[in-house]
């Protein structure tokens, strides 16, 4: 492009700016780039604000190397994990421990912790958590060499002193490197920046875009929007008009990623290649093809473009039988240069120093990035507008997450609206009351407030990009000094779950590494009932068993799930996997306020409160204000998480009660439903002590009330045509993806041979990054789930009740000192 029009510059622009760090390590080490992160070879982890599991740069991959270093398998050995932050996140819940700590003391922290690990003597102001830093220093000293401190600031000061920190503590070349650097975020905001003057200037003569929304997504919106005005000719390959194309001259739909070739370096040296699934389902053409014309090139088919590419610069020299080998593979690795010794130049005076003249007064805003929704480029997909919040619980919405003794402070009662003002934004939104938010802190997520993205995504919430503004170069996500006024207004928020502590019950059940290493049993206290014979385990009191019928009978299979909680990082990927397998109805924020919500497989979130029994002992409290104050979480709790769809009982309470025999069992221990003989009774549901069947109280295909995904024929594209839709009136539920093990069991059978352990997935387990679900056979002695049901850690959900579920958790380890353990009774 540049060769046939000499004046064009090519801009990087992301959203979610990392050009901090970009820019830290060009200061830091003369390399502008991303480093990839060995989270897997870290024995402590320090974050500051980093929410690497949840949304920082690229989270499923470090969601994966996280939990290798925190699956226990037979080993007695954990990752120290110890987090700094503003708001709630998900990476913060699955921490050791957490701490509280507002935004604009993220710098100040850092230069804390590096003067204690490298013995410097920078000037920095104090932070709220000066003891904690100082406990977390000695940490990673005694961890050198397998240490690593990130920092989820886009400030390159920031980035500069934590680059300082790993430094120090030789942590490149070992969890950080910087030679296989990263591609994904490669945005300038300088050179961004840049653009918007010469375009108010007049000096752009046509502006293209692709793949990227700035009318939505740039700080000041206003500006971009008035200097593109003075563009002579706007060009936008969008997939919609959105806010920025509309602005456009000229709209050239690209075409979907699925139908397009492609190729990528995500990495430095792995290259990957994309080629299409599907036929295009619209007029669109590639816009890498529409370039190729513009410049007259004598290829203009992108597939043979990037064959020819490839074969002279990427494996050069390959033949046409090399080219089908790597397009098989998908991925070719490139060696490359020899790997070179990072030295630290940075001048950590001189980034102290403007952190120590940073302001820190006042009331902040922080904008975030929610765990589904992003930053707003698929907020137009329906499941993940109706997928929870990890941390919240609230969906179809954004909104001001505040603690409650801030809320309590300002008079605030979760709903209520307020206006709050930082710098040149106003946005109004709801308060949400949200435990471990830092005091005088308010968090909003982004990539809501769209206004041309379609259906789903049209106004649902709160623009907060206006929040977003410029320091040293680089687009920061917060704001100081802000103002805020209470409305009038009130404004109800939909959430999937109400109760947010275990009130003294382990249903989640839960130990520290310490009481692990003594008793591989610890935390796993098995429950006693009182019978005739005396205390019996709940397995062996069977009121259904008599001599003639021993039990349900499972000769062949004998299907069933472990869930490891020290993996399941309470992400919800598996909600979503579940939705696009099994034709799970997106019901809409409405339905989801009647707690009608559709979700075959829930993520059950707890907070630990400071009430427990023992304490209400001590203090004298009576059992009744004992149990509600046991409602209130704590002021900074710890998080829990626990996947929860139907368990398969063996004794299962719904099979009892159901009056035309809808609910049966399967000689393979699967609970099944026949939807055509459901009446709608919900008598099974009632039963359910899991609460895990959903009622279809509407026919949400082909039904205006529910615009969604299921009443149009590009929407109903996304259908399974192996699972049936189901219509009104009936119930649902989890069925371990029974279609994936019959299809399995067929294609076994033409090989004459049984199903082999792992070669049958269920949807959630297929799609968990941290591979926390295990599905197999325990008929088959040497299958992963067997061995995990014998597992010291092993226990069954609401084992008490007698069910019997063919579902089984192993009991989560924590690795934090004694005093901070998490009491499986505090929940």
């Amino acid at each position: 492009m540049a060769a046939k029009f000499p004046t064009t510059k090519h801009i990087s622009y992301d959203a979610v700016s990392a050009y901090g760090m970009i820019k830290a390590n060009q200061l830091s080490f003369c390399k502008a780039a991303i480093p990839t992160y060995h989270f897997e070879n870290a024995d402590v982890i320090v974050s500051i604000g980093a929410d690497f599991i949840g949304n920082w740069l690229s989270p499923v991959e470090y969601a994966k190397q996280y939990v290798q270093n925190r699956k226990l398998n037979g080993k007695k050995t954990m990752s120290r994990h110890i987090h700094f932050e503003a708001n709630l996140s998900l990476t913060g819940s699955n921490a050791d421990n957490r701490y509280k700590l507002k935004v604009s003391q993220y710098g100040a922290a850092l230069v804390a912790l590096y003067n204690k690990i490298a013995g410097g003597s920078l000037s920095a102001p104090a932070t709220t958590q000066d003891a904690a830093l100082t406990a977390a220093a000695n940490e990673l000293m005694n961890a050198r060499g397998k240490a690593v401190v990130v920092c989820g600031s886009n400030d390159v000061n920031d980035q500069l002193i934590c680059n300082a920190i790993n430094n120090a503590l030789g942590s490149y070349g070992s969890t950080i490197d910087l030679n296989k650097h990263s591609n994904i975020r490669q945005g300038n905001d300088e050179e961004m920046a840049a653009l918007v003057a010469e375009m108010n200037a007049g000096e752009v003569g046509a502006v293209i875009f692709y793949n990227s929304n700035p009318s939505y997504t740039y700080p000041d919106a206003g500006a971009f929007d008035a200097a593109l005005a003075k563009v002579d000719l706007k060009i936008s390959f969008a997939d919609r008009e959105d806010e920025t194309a509309a602005k456009c001259d000229y709209i050239l739909p690209d075409s979907h990623y699925l139908e397009s070739w492609n190729d990528a370096e995500p990495v430095k040296g792995v290259f990957s290649l994309q080629q299409p699934a599907i036929k295009n389902l619209f007029d669109t053409k590639q816009a890498q093809e529409v370039m190729l014309s513009w410049i007259d090139a004598p290829v203009t088919d992108y597939h043979e473009y990037i064959k020819a590419n490839w074969k002279a610069n990427v494996a050069s020299g390959a033949t046409e039988q090399d080219w089908f080998k790597i397009l098989q593979d998908g991925v070719y690795n490139y060696a490359g240069e020899d790997a070179v010794a990072m030295a630290f130049a940075g001048n950590v005076n001189d980034a102290a120093a403007k952190i120590a003249a940073r302001n820190q007064g006042g009331d902040e805003v922080v904008v975030y990035e929610k765990t589904g929704l992003g930053n707003g480029n698929q907020a137009n997909n329906p499941w993940l507008q109706e997928l929870p919040d990890p941390i919240s619980k609230v969906c179809w919405d954004n909104y001001f997450a505040v603690s409650p003794k801030f809320a309590k402070d300002k008079g605030w009662k979760h709903g209520d609206v307020i206006e709050v003002k930082a710098g040149s934004a106003t946005v109004k939104a709801p308060v949400c009351l949200q435990p471990g938010q830092a005091d005088n802190t308010l968090a909003i997520a982004m990539g809501y407030g769209r206004t041309a993205a379609g259906t789903a995504a049209n106004g649902v919430g709160a623009n907060a990009y206006p929040f977003l503004s410029m320091m040293d170069g680089a687009v920061v996500s917060y704001a100081v000094g802000a103002t805020v006024n209470k409305t009038v207004e009130e404004y109800a928020l939909a959430s999937t779950q109400t109760h947010h502590t275990m009130m003294g019950r382990a249903i989640v059940k839960e130990t520290t590494l310490d009481e692990y290493k003594h008793d591989p049993t610890a935390g796993n206290h098995i429950h006693m009932l009182a019978t005739h014979k005396g205390k019996m385990k709940p397995s062996d009191v069977n009121l259904w068993a008599t001599e003639e019928l021993p039990g349900h009978e499972k000769p062949n299979h004998f299907w069933g799930m472990s869930i490891d909680l020290n993996s399941c990082i309470g992400c919800g990927s598996c909600v979503v996997a579940c939705n696009a397998e099994n034709n799970v109805p997106v019901v809409g924020k409405d339905e989801i306020m009647r707690a009608r919500e559709m979700h075959w497989i829930r993520i059950d979130r707890y907070y630990t409160s400071d009430m427990d029994k023992e304490t209400a002992h001590e203090k004298g409290i009576g059992k009744l204000d004992m149990y509600g104050l046991m409602e209130e979480p704590a002021e900074n709790p710890k998080v829990v998480f626990q996947p929860v769809m139907c368990q398969h009982c063996s004794h299962a309470p719904c099979e009892t009660v159901c009056p035309v025999v809808a609910t049966t069992h399967s000689s393979e221990g699967l609970n099944m439903m026949a939807y055509n003989r459901c009446v709608g009774t919900r008598y099974c549901a009632n039963n359910c002590p899991y609460k895990v069947r959903r009622f279809n109280w509407f026919k949400y295909s082909d039904n205006e009330q529910f615009p969604f995904n299921m009443n149009d024929s590009l929407g109903k594209m996304v259908l399974n045509p192996d699972v049936t839709v189901r219509s009104r009136g009936v119930m649902e539920k989890c069925s371990m993806c029974v279609q994936r093990i019959q299809y399995g069991k067929l294609e076994a059978k033409k090989q004459s041979r049984r199903p082999m352990d792992g070669e049958i997935k269920t949807a959630c387990q297929q799609t968990c990054p941290t591979n926390a679900i295990t599905f197999g056979d325990y008929n088959d002695a040497n299958s992963a789930l067997s061995k995990q049901s014998k597992d010291e850690r092993m226990y069954h959900l609401l084992d008490e009740v007698g069910a019997r579920p063919s579902v089984n958790y192993l009991t989560k380890v924590v690795n934090a000192p004694a005093e901070g353990k998490p009491k499986a009774t505090h929940h």
